[in-house]
């Protein structure tokens, strides 16, 4: 029920000890009453003067009843230690069956400590949203707290007063007249809030007198900070949804747009200014925005990905074997004609793909929670839900739009410290959806971007280059900032000489986010420093650096005129060096594959003295698509760098074993491969020593087919690399 979660939601945000959810089954008569008069004490001291914002009816009906049962537990506690001082050998002075209610009114209590807790802790528009929920667990501890006093023996507790019978007795007259309480007043603010959301729904803005009127005058949200509290803290259950809270995370996302949209109307740039400097704007920060996802956003589960692709799995399905895989990655395998399953080697019963939707739905969340892009591939079909789920609704973009037009008027007029502030804005409002980099870029966002590139800034710098990172991912958006006149420069600049590594980092992830047009990819390389920068980063920069700049030079090296460019700048150098680097050694192995195909690439790797050796280690123990771009490599190295560098191939030791077990178990295009290379050796004086019987163990391996295929590698394009681009 919709209560419980709430509860579970505060148990993950604020865990009380385990014990604070257990009875006590070994503590005495006294020892118990004395821990309940302690607690009922402490929830009277502490909540009692408490002024609730909402729920102050229900809230303070919670506090009287538990006053009264601390009346109750403070006269038992005086004469139940009268009792066991003056005989010591009674075993109890209260009934057992009195005993057992007060071990359930313990949990009572301490449920009631973290309701009230909730409700005075809790954002001010999250209880509004819950409104309906929360009243009805206020309702549920009545009724409990009522049937507790229905079966609670008071005539049989001969030690109570007059008095304190009569009280328990009213109370219990009272719980079992208590009904749902929902406050009119606080149901009219909820539906207030949600006739804001309709608004924008309608493609309209809201009056900003009238949402200055309920943020400020009803909730008494007064300025920036106490904001943008509201909107981290929606931030976070979105994060924490469970599936049977409403209102749905597409809901959700709505009300953080609509907050996030009068917290720059209402209270404009000035309270972020104060202070602000270097690292201010990267402090820990709950939900979606933590330092900690931005450090790790390339770790993917290894459950999340392909096993055939190794990439993030965005429309999982399961086989007849019961694996998972990704739909696209497992639908061509079975096209090429296999009928086995590509991880265990069973047969396929048959060829139906049951889509996963419980690991899906895993994904989604992982993907919200770690900012990595929902947009779902072009292929998806129907089926697909889980994902759809998550789009945005048109009054989250409706007020993610109005949200754009105020920050980027900032960054047209703003102080300088304003301007900051709208970058790092813009930078998480790009963070998902297509939808709204599509409008920040029609905005004009990216003319105002690209001046604080070269801000002296350090934050200022960093934030706006994420933001045209974030801005990139968008296909159409990348022509706009290519388009941008000294836009490209000034990536490069920051790439080259930017203030923080942060900065550096994700400028090398914008140039290869752009390198996917190919038309670009020329004039990425052709840019002053561009090339230089990224080799220098791939030698130099930190596991996250390092995987941005290898991808970025392997784009570039599919590009043939870059080839020369790339010798020039040191990457070759760079990319052989990486050959060692488990992390980026796949996208290394895969560059290379490309700028050998050149006989001046292929001059350059073989003048690498570990280039040979380091291709020979990657086909020992790399992962599947890097077996085959390292086999791929040392094949074009053969047929493009002359009889010297064929020779230093095929006296590689180990390379006869390694091509043998390609062989069999290999990915299809590393079989190829192999089986094209086997016959370079064959051609080879001394061949027959080194090779004996492979061809025929491959003919064996049912692959006699392509190994005849040899001048099949010219016209062979390496498969695309499927990387997702990052955003912070």
């Amino acid at each position: 029920m919709a209560t419980a979660a709430i509860f579970s939601s505060l148990r993950r945000r604020r865990s009380p000890s385990l014990e604070a959810f257990l009875a006590p089954v070994d503590l005495t008569d006294v020892a118990l009453v004395q821990t309940l008069a302690a607690i009922s004490n402490d929830l009277v001291s502490k909540f009692s003067g408490k002024c609730f914002h909402f729920q102050r009816k229900n809230s303070r009906s919670l506090i009287r009843k538990i006053e009264v049962f601390l009346v109750l537990l403070d006269y038992l506690k005086d004469s139940t230690s009268t009792s066991k001082s003056t005989s010591a050998s009674a075993s109890s002075t209260l009934p057992s069956t009195a005993l057992l209610c007060f071990k359930e009114l313990y949990l009572l209590l301490y449920r009631s400590k973290i309701l009230l807790h909730y409700c005075a802790k809790s954002s001010k528009l999250w209880l509004l949203l819950q409104n309906h929920s929360i009243s009805g667990h206020f309702h549920d501890l009545s009724q409990e707290i009522s049937t507790l006093l229905d079966v609670f023996p008071l005539k049989d507790v001969v030690e109570l007063s007059d008095d304190v019978r009569e009280q328990v007795e009213l109370l219990q007259r009272q719980a079992r007249r208590s009904r749902l309480f929902i406050d009119k007043n606080d149901e009219s603010f909820r539906i207030r809030f949600f006739n804001f959301l309709d608004v924008f729904e309608k493609g309209e803005v809201p009056n900003s007198e009238e949402l200055r009127s309920f943020f400020v005058g009803s909730l008494g949200i007064k300025d920036a900070k106490s904001c943008r509290v509201e909107i981290e803290f929606l931030e976070e259950q979105i994060v924490n949804h469970e599936g049977d809270v409403e209102p749905t995370v597409s809901v959700l996302n709505g009300f953080v747009a609509l907050t996030r949209y009068c917290r720059f109307l209402l209270f404009g740039f000035e309270e972020d200014e104060v202070g602000l400097g270097f690292g201010c704007l990267r402090r820990p920060r709950k939900g979606l925005i933590t330092q900690e996802i931005a450090e790790t956003f390339i770790t993917v589960p290894k459950d999340f990905c392909c096993p055939i692709s190794l990439d993030l799995m965005r429309d999982p399905v399961i086989i007849s074997t019961g694996q998972t895989y990704e739909r696209s990655s497992i639908a061509r395998w079975m096209e090429e004609g296999h009928c086995n399953c590509p991880k265990t080697g069973q047969m396929l019963v048959h060829n139906r793909l049951v889509p996963n939707r419980a690991l899906r739905s895993l994904i989604m969340q992982w993907c919200i929670a770690h900012g990595v892009p929902l947009d779902p591939p072009e292929t998806m079909d129907a089926s697909t839900e889980g994902f759809a789920a998550a789009a945005p609704t048109r009054a989250a973009l409706e007020a993610n739009r109005a949200t754009a037009a105020i920050l980027i008027q900032q960054l047209a007029n703003g102080s300088e410290g304003g301007m900051t502030v709208a970058a790092r804005e813009i930078r998480l409002l790009a963070k998902t959806g297509k939808e709204n980099r599509a409008f920040i870029a029609e905005a004009g966002a990216i003319p105002h971007l690209r001046k604080l590139l070269l801000s002296v800034n350090p934050v200022a710098q960093e934030n706006s280059v994420t933001a045209m990172l974030n801005l990139s991912i968008y296909d159409k958006n990348k022509s706009r900032i290519m388009d941008e006149e000294g836009c490209l420069g000034s990536i490069v600049e920051v790439l080259r000489f930017g203030h923080t590594t942060e900065a550096r980092e994700n400028a090398a992830a914008t140039l290869f986010s752009l390198s996917a047009v190919h038309d670009y990819k020329k004039r990425i390389a052709d840019e002053g420093g561009a090339v230089e920068a990224l080799a220098g980063l791939l030698r130099d920069g930190t596991p996250r650096g390092k995987k941005d700049a290898v991808t970025a030079l392997f784009n570039l090296s599919t590009h043939t005129d870059n080839c020369v460019r790339m010798i020039e700048a040191g990457a070759v150098t760079a990319l052989v060096g990486a050959l060692g680097n488990e992390g980026v050694a796949e996208e290394a192995a895969g560059a290379l594959a490309l700028i050998v195909r050149q006989p001046v690439g292929a001059e350059a790797v073989g003048k690498e003295e570990m280039a040979v050796a380091g291709l020979i280690a990657m086909m020992r123990c790399g992962t599947p698509r890097g077996k085959e771009n390292a086999v791929a490599a040392l094949l074009e190295l053969c047929r493009s760098g002359g009889t010297a560098a064929t020779e230093r191939v095929v006296k590689s030791p180990m390379l006869a074993g390694l091509l043998q077990t390609l062989l069999f178990t290999g990915t299809k295009r590393a079989r190829r491969k192999a089986a094209s290379l086997a016959r370079v050796f064959q051609r080879c004086e001394n061949a027959a020593i080194h090779l004996g019987g492979l061809g025929v163990g491959y003919a064996f391996a049912g692959n006699s087919a392509a190994a005849n295929r040899d001048s099949s590698f010219a016209g062979d394009v390496s498969v695309p690399m499927s990387i997702s681009v990052p955003v912070l």
